[in-house]
C-alpha cells in the first residue's frame, strides 16, 4: 500500500541508493528535506504534469449568478477548488463539442453559455489524493520527484545526484 513513508522509502532507496527510514518520525536531515518538499505541494505538483485518469472528475457547472461581467462573455463559472490541471472544457456532457469561445481569468471560466461540463486533474482526497487508486507508474513517479528534488543534499554523492530523475 502506498503511504507518505513508502514514498519517501522509494525515493530514498531505490532513486538514491539510501537506506529507508523506520517511520516519518525519525530525525534525519533527510526526512526534514523530504517533508519541505512535501509541505510545499510535492504531490500537486505531480499531479499537474500529466493527464492522470485515476484523478480524473468531470462536472457539470451551472454559472454562478452572483458574477455579472462588464463586457464580453455574458456568464461566469467558478472552478472547482480541488483542480489542478484542465482535461476538457465542453458544452456537451458527453465531452465531444469543446468549448472554444471562452475566456478563463481569476478562478473563472466565462463564455456565453449557462451550463458547460468540466474534465480535470482533482488533487481531492476521494480523487488525486486517494493513494489507493494510484497507478504503480503514478507512485513511481512520486518517487523520482521526491527524490530529484532533495539530490542536491550533500549527503549524496554526485553520481546519485546525476541520477535521481532517471
Amino acid at each position: 500500500m502506498t503511504d507518505r513513508l513508502s514514498l519517501y522509502n522509494g525515493a530514498l532507496t531505490v532513486h538514491l541508493g539510501q537506506p529507508p527510514l523506520s517511520a516519518l518520525t525519525d530525525d534525519e536531515s533527510v526526512r526534514y528535506a523530504l517533508d519541505n518538499v512535501w509541505d510545499r505541494g510535492a504531490l500537486k505538483t505531480c499531479l499537474q504534469k500529466g493527464q492522470w485518469n485515476f484523478a480524473a472528475r468531470s462536472q457539470r457547472l451551472e454559472y454562478d449568478p452572483s458574477v455579472t461581467p462588464d463586457f464580453g462573455y455574458q456568464y461566469a463559472f467558478a472552478k472547482p477548488t480541488d483542480i489542478v490541471r484542465l482535461m476538457g472544457l465542453c458544452s456537451d456532457e458527453y465531452f465531444e463539442a469543446p468549448l472554444r469561445m471562452y475566456q478563463e481569468e481569476s478562478g473563472y471560466w466565462f463564455t456565453d453559455l449557462q451550463q458547460i461540463y468540466v474534465r480535470y486533474v482533482s488533487n481531492d482526497a476521494s480523487y488525486g489524493l486517494d493513494y489507493s487508486l494510484w497507478p504503480e507508474n503514478f507512485t513511481r513517479f512520486v518517487e523520482a520527484f521526491l527524490a530529484d528534488q532533495i539530490a542536491n543534499l550533500s549527503t549524496f554523492s554526485d553520481k546519485k545526484t546525476d541520477t535521481a530523475a532517471a
